[in-house]
């Protein structure tokens, strides 16, 4: 892929995407971030070029910026890159296209999934939703995402904010009931290893399969007597078991 590419950020979305772009022939020039060690960690294992100012990008030969830190930070970080002319994006999922307005060309590259900097991905198999500010820059993206992912999909701002929400109900809730799961395993000197295969088969499910339509567990059956005696086993963890209550609730209404 014949294209320079900047990136802004060295965290886990900056860390996958850098190296996915490398690996698709792309240039990566240069790396910012507010840790220069962590930029110099990321330029080392890409071979980009770990630069001290934000100002070495403005001024930069990249034909596209990816701005990719906490989105409290993108407007700051967008009003360094004022006078550049080329192609400036975020990776935000929650943030808006309009947050980087006051550039000439811009857009959105979200890349959507579970990031961690040590944890190797099929990138080929991410979701890249795109948005961008007109035809040309949306065909730029197009270009680039298809060089990296078989999922490609035009995103408007709206919608991206949903998929946002949807995968924190979708990742970020579960991954936090199984850090629940693995203390309860823990206090009573059981390994977490034996549920592994259980979380494993009801996110294959869902593969194939819409959640209502492979709901199981006591509540799905209406088994009061054993949501009793689970609760039971809650009672030293109130907030445990409000949300023990609330789920089963809601997964009863469902049926």
């Amino acid at each position: 892929m014949d294209i320079k590419v900047s990136i802004i950020g060295s965290g886990n979305v900056a860390t996958h995407l850098g190296k996915a772009l490398k690996n698709s022939g792309a240039t990566v020039l240069d790396i910012w971030s507010r840790n220069f060690e962590n930029a110099e960690v990321l330029a080392k294992t890409i071979g980009a070029t770990a630069v001290k100012s934000i100002d070495d990008i403005a001024n930069d030969p990249s034909d596209l910026v990816i701005i990719s830190v906490k989105d409290d930070a993108i407007h700051d970080v967008a009003s360094a890159l004022i006078e550049r002319k080329g192609l400036v994006v975020h990776t935000s999922g929650a943030a808006s296209l309009s947050d980087l307005s006051p550039l000439q060309n811009h857009g959105v590259f979200y890349p959507l999934q579970t990031f961690s900097k040590h944890k190797e991905l099929d990138f080929s198999e991410v979701p890249i939703c795109l948005e961008a500010n007109n035809d040309d820059n949306l065909q730029v993206l197009k270009n680039v995402a298809t060089a990296l992912s078989q999922k490609v999909y035009e995103v408007s701002t709206d919608q991206r904010k949903i998929l946002h929400l949807a995968a924190v109900f979708a990742c970020n809730f579960p991954n936090y009931l199984y850090g629940v799961a693995q203390q309860l395993l823990s206090e009573h000197e059981l390994s977490f290893d034996i549920i592994r295969p259980l979380i494993a088969e009801t996110a294959q499910k869902v593969q194939t399969a819409l959640p209502t339509e492979v709901q199981t567990g006591p509540a799905v059956r209406h088994d009061e007597e054993t949501m009793a005696k689970h609760q039971k086993l809650l009672q030293e963890n109130p907030v445990w078991v409000n949300i023990y209550q609330l789920l089963s609730e809601q997964i009863k209404k469902s049926k």
